[in-house]
């Protein structure tokens, strides 16, 4: 083993790769969560319903389908909270044992030295990582959001049901939003994979990932569903 695959250092292409990554990343965030007035997004469209599965919940008794929703909700953020702290595990074994990381650059016949790999594995860990912190935040506050739901006075016509109601529609809604980021992030952690085979590879699983997430915002089935559309009647 010589010192000079040991160091390899990013190009140019790659540079410019791992910056498209980062971009689309903030990018699509940035889009899904403010789109136009003219198209709204999965993201936005689903807040309206939030809001409106509070000011029923207010009306409803008993109250343990709600309560259900909410739990399944807060099981779906544990588990993905739970698969990233396992990659994350990994990704951090992986990093230190350089033999190991050698020996599977060879295997691969990857071009690049151990510490380009290391490097490589530390892009996709640090999406990994910013996604598990979303989702144990998303597990945080929909543990609040059942709180405040408890708060709601079974009384409808009580003056505190609705202001609380409205109150837990906020802390779901803001739960929501980041239980998306995380998904987000998980979905660049696996288009960071790409930079394995390279930059150029880099850019088109961004690319692809790109298609994928505007897809499922904008132009999927389930979305016009949501607007009351016969997807069958396109």
């Amino acid at each position: 083993m010589t010192l000079i695959p040991l160091l390899s250092l990013p190009s140019t292409l790659d540079y410019a790769a791992v910056g498209l990554l980062f971009l689309a990343w903030a990018g699509t965030g940035w889009i899904v969560e403010h789109p136009p007035a003219s198209r709204p997004s999965v993201t936005t469209l689903m807040v309206a319903f939030r809001r409106s599965w509070m000011q029923e919940f207010v009306l409803r008794n008993p109250r343990l389908f709600d309560a259900a929703v909410v739990n399944s909700l807060r099981q779906g953020t544990a588990f993905f909270a739970s698969a990233c702290m396992i990659a994350i595990g990994g990704g951090a074994a992986l990093i230190g044992n350089p033999e190991r990381l050698h020996g599977l650059a060879s295997d691969l016949t990857l071009p690049a030295g151990t510490s380009m790999l290391e490097l490589k594995v530390l892009l996709v860990l640090f999406f990994v990582g910013a996604a598990f912190l979303k989702f144990v935040w998303a597990h945080r506050l929909f543990g609040y959001c059942e709180i405040l739901m408890a708060a709601v006075p079974n009384d409808p016509d009580d003056p505190e049901a609705y202001p609380r109601a409205a109150q837990a529609a906020g802390i779901n809604i803001t739960a929501a939003r980041s239980f998306n980021r995380g998904l987000r992030a998980v979905f660049f952690a696996m288009a960071a994979l790409g930079w394995l085979l390279g930059g150029l590879a880099l850019m088109l699983t961004t690319l692809a990932t790109i298609g994928v997430i505007l897809r499922a915002e904008f132009a999927s089935a389930s979305r016009e569903v949501i607007m009351g559309r016969d997807p069958g009647r396109r």
